[in-house]
């Protein structure tokens, strides 16, 4: 969430960021700075009454002790009173302190000040371009449904039988080729970038959802399993949620913690499948490989220092364009403009890798940097060292996440920028020693 503080020192500038974004979050900002103004006066009230209570209790112990009766028995009256007045004030208080929560956990992260004003994804700058570029195969190229069904690897039929839309079933070397790429990136991210390899849950408690972001905005999108009893730690039964990406369990690790600084940076990764239901999509991409209920992605967390972030972002990003140089896709960076950028993201750079077949660019990750504002919703922070003896200061963290990359799309890539004039598919280089030396995936 963002800094309540800041909302309130300079609620014209926090009006401009969500302008920026488009205006959408207006109302919702309105809300929380009339909320919180209101909150804020009940709560003095409150603390002014229970300042008056406990001096008027000090002062029935001194008027006893003087034997002034007449004197302790108003007092009594008094506190009497107060006691009644601030229980009263305590009820109002409650549904307050809730709808103002609500009100700034609604609200997106402030773009940073660096980010590209803009009103839509036309307005995003392309940063740099990788070094192959996009290219005309010299034939009729196909999409990446034609190439993998041409090789048998596609069987969305059965997948439809099984599960229904948006879901795929992958087969033979098609199944190899895909299993390859994410062990490719998760070699290249433990052993040339020095991220520490996890394996997390894939269902998670709503706080957590909350923590990242996810909740209570983006429910819609998420698969929930239901009424789940935890009997072993006495907690009560709630709702549970299928992961929508790693980066919900990897940066909630830190939940709830104090991390000394000098733990810090922290760099984790994890390959798992991801659960959305895709519901603002409908008429998006229904054929094919892109927009799938399920698929598997490589997650890269970052938890840092403040002062370290910005420049993570940039180690980060570089560390997702590793895999394309590897793979030898042609591919750009762009910079999300102020109206673009994901919610809990104060600045982002997406990787976009060119099809062939459907000559367009298509997304495989999203680079951002979060700031504090995951941490304070998961009340995720760190400890300086300390200074001539006094114990460090504390502070929230800044977190940072990045597809590194997305598996399903980079599958679809490979198919359409390595396919051959005769339904073949070449097997780039990097992959080979994970396909068993394999050059070619031949047409059926």
């Amino acid at each position: 969430m963002n800094d309540p503080k800041l909302l309130r020192k300079d609620p014209g500038a926090a009006r401009t960021g969500i302008e920026n974004r488009g205006g959408r979050y207006l109302p919702a900002l309105d809300e929380y700075l009339e909320t919180d103004k209101r909150h804020r006066a009940l709560l003095q009230e409150v603390e002014e009454m229970r300042s008056k209570r406990n001096d008027a209790s000090k002062s029935i112990g001194q008027a006893m002790a003087s034997g002034d009766r007449e004197r302790a028995e108003a007092l009594k009256k008094e506190v009497a009173s107060l006691k009644d007045a601030m229980a009263e004030k305590e009820a109002e208080l409650e549904p307050l302190t809730q709808k103002s929560r609500s009100a700034l956990l609604s609200l997106p992260h402030l773009p940073d000040a660096s980010v590209p004003v803009g009103k839509s994804e036309a307005d995003n700058p392309v940063v740099r371009e990788g070094d192959r570029k996009p290219a005309e195969p010299g034939f009729e190229a196909k999409d990446h449904v034609g190439v993998g069904e041409g090789i048998g690897a596609f069987d969305f039929e059965t997948a439809a039988k099984l599960s229904g839309s948006r879901f795929a079933l992958v087969r033979g070397e098609g199944a190899r080729l895909q299993r390859a790429i994410s062990q490719l990136m998760i070699d290249t991210h433990t052993r040339e970038h020095g991220y520490t390899e996890m394996w997390v849950p894939y269902i998670v408690r709503p706080e957590i959802l909350e923590g990242t972001g996810q909740l209570p905005k983006f429910e819609e999108d998420l698969y929930k399993t239901g009424q789940l009893e935890e009997a072993e730690d006495g907690a009560k039964s709630h709702s549970y949620y299928l992961i929508p990406t790693a980066e919900v369990p990897l940066t909630n690790v830190v939940r709830e913690t104090i991390v000394d600084e000098a733990d810090l940076p922290m760099k984790m990764t994890a390959l798992t499948p991801c659960f959305r239901q895709e519901a603002g999509s409908h008429g998006k991409d229904v054929k094919g490989f892109i927009r799938q209920h399920q698929f598997e992605k490589v997650e890269l967390v970052w938890i840092v220092k403040p002062e370290q972030s910005m420049a993570a972002l940039e180690s980060l990003t570089s560390h997702a364009e590793a895999i394309l140089k590897k793979l030898e896709l042609p591919y750009r960076v762009i910079e999300l403009c102020t109206a673009d950028i994901g919610f809990a993201a104060k600045k982002t750079y997406d990787l976009e890798v060119w099809l062939p077949g459907e000559k367009r660019w298509r997304e495989v990750s999203s680079c951002s940097n979060c700031g504090d504002f995951q941490a304070r919703r998961m009340n995720a922070r760190m400890r300086r060292a300390p200074v001539g003896g006094k114990k460090g200061e504390v502070e929230w963290v800044h977190t940072l996440n990045g597809s590194g990359l997305a598996v399903g799309r980079i599958f679809v890539a490979v198919l359409e920028n390595y396919q051959n004039a005769d339904g073949s598919v070449t097997v780039p280089a990097a992959l080979k020693p994970y396909m068993g030396g394999i050059e070619t995936i031949e047409a059926k």
